[in-house]
């Protein structure tokens, strides 16, 4: 019985410390993880449709509450004065969530840019809504409080031909992602308000 606690008590203590050194490990890389994937899954985006701006978005960011979730919102420097915001919104296409990110100038609130960064739609077809620059240029210079359709469904957005259901998706996306910027409009602009430009 005595060899019996004791075994328990040295697997015990063995899976306390080994838990403890992964909780570090863990604490301890998060903030690199977590830029690896911004600079190789957002990052691409992000530049794009920030090109032109005078500082590094990917760097010049912060973060805020909504929810349950903690969105991260990506800060562009033009004309000398940091007056863009890029963050992510989904929609659903027809391969699954297409995931957007979308820039918009907190001065007019118009949309600088819309990009998707990943998607599981069909390669050939749904995948042009990442790839097809005229599809997303659609968006750039519109209110984001604009109720986006595509034109199938009553609205002014030219979906790409045999991918509805993809174009759908990103423009649900932008759809979500005026709903973001209008609930946290306030609390951007308080936050952009520590931004140096």
């Amino acid at each position: 019985m005595r060899e019996m606690l004791r075994l328990f008590v040295v697997v015990t203590l063995f899976g306390a410390i080994s838990g403890g050194i992964l909780a570090g490990v863990r604490a301890g890389t998060q903030e690199r993880i977590e830029y690896q994937q911004i600079k190789f899954v957002k990052g691409p985006a992000i530049l794009q449709i920030m090109k032109g701006c005078t500082n590094d978005p990917l760097t010049t960011r912060f973060k805020i509450k909504d929810g349950k979730e903690e969105r991260a919102f990506f800060v562009g420097v033009f004309d000398g004065k940091p007056n863009t915001v890029a963050f992510e919104a989904t929609g659903k296409g027809y391969g699954g969530e297409i995931p957007i990110i979308i820039a918009v100038n907190m001065d007019n609130d118009q949309i600088v840019g819309v990009g998707v960064t990943t998607h599981r739609e069909t390669p050939g077809v749904g995948a042009r809504v990442q790839t097809d620059p005229k599809f997303t240029s659609q968006f750039k210079g519109q209110s984001i409080k604009e109720p986006f359709k595509v034109k199938g469904d009553g609205g002014k957005i030219d979906a790409i031909s045999g991918a509805t259901v993809s174009s759908r998706g990103v423009t649900g996306a932008v759809v979500s992602s005026g709903e973001i910027y209008n609930r946290l409009k306030s609390n951007i602009v308080e936050k952009m308000k520590s931004i140096k430009s």
